[in-house]
């Protein structure tokens, strides 16, 4: 992407090489590149896995790409590398993976995304079929809130509808002035390892981020009295409900894991 688009450029060899490593990189790996750019963590990724699928909604820079023509920096990028132009968010990623018979191949994904398309593109990573692992470089406070646990300021709705569907690790910080041209903020890298097993199907994940979103609207009041007004439950109700799963009715959202969630939702919504 562009930088109207959002993007900034990374250029420093050891973190471009850090983030391929948090891929595990493996010989035989295909692996979709969400907006490349100028193609300098392309060019690191490439040599290490079997294919990379880089898409890149900027024409000019996709043709660059392509062309080996690169804002002045010498060399194509390899030619394991496919460029597809197009907005990642909208792509059918699935539809771009080779196949063996009616099979589409594993995958894994990577990522310098912008922070007004974060939300989405971690939904798309999300969707099954889903890849392996997702490394995504973002900003260091949405990263913070991806990978926060039950208790910390940081947690929130956002925690809990990614954790049900992936473990989250914040591997480490890459300071603004690594950029260019610098951003006003800190970025994070994160890597996603999708559950074999969600713990909310994919059916249902909608009404349940919903219904997280709506508990930690109210973060500051009881569950007792949220889920009185936000599940329109008399007293005697929110109380059982509460009791049959062992919470206490003046705790508050922010102290429960993301499992608790899923068990509150479930006997509120079976």
């Amino acid at each position: 992407m562009s930088r109207p688009l959002g993007q900034h450029s990374l250029t420093d060899p050891s973190i471009l090489d850090r983030i391929v490593g948090a891929l595990n990189p493996q010989p035989d790996d295909v692996v979709i590149e969400v907006g490349p750019g100028k193609g300098t963590l392309t060019r690191r990724l490439a040599p290490r896995v079997g294919i990379v699928i880089a898409i890149e909604r900027d024409r000019r820079l996709a043709a660059d790409l392509q062309a080996g023509a690169v804002r002045g920096e010498p060399g194509a990028v390899p030619e394991n590398v496919r460029v597809v132009v197009g907005d990642a968010v909208e792509v059918d990623w699935h539809e771009l993976l080779p196949r063996s018979g009616s099979v589409r191949t594993e995958f894994k994904v990577v990522g310098n995304i912008p922070y007004y398309i974060t939300s989405p593109l971690i939904e798309k990573a999300l969707r099954p079929p889903r890849p392996r692992v997702i490394v995504y470089l973002m900003q260091r406070e949405v990263a913070d809130r991806l990978a926060a646990g039950p208790g910390t300021k940081t947690y929130g709705a956002l925690s809990v509808g990614v954790q049900v569907d992936a473990s989250v690790e914040r591997l480490f910080v890459v300071p603004a002035g690594a950029f260019r041209p610098r951003p006003a903020v800190d970025s994070a890298l994160v890597r996603l390892a999708p559950r074999a097993r969600p713990l909310v199907p994919p059916a249902e994940h909608e009404k349940f981020r919903a219904f997280v979103t709506r508990l930690f609207g109210q973060r500051r009041k009881q569950l007792l009295t949220i889920l009185r007004s936000t599940e329109s439950l008399c007293r005697d109700e929110a109380l059982d409900h509460l009791a049959q799963l062992g919470i206490d009715p003046t705790s508050r959202p922010e102290v429960l894991e993301p499992q608790m969630f899923v068990r509150l939702y479930g006997g509120l919504h079976r």
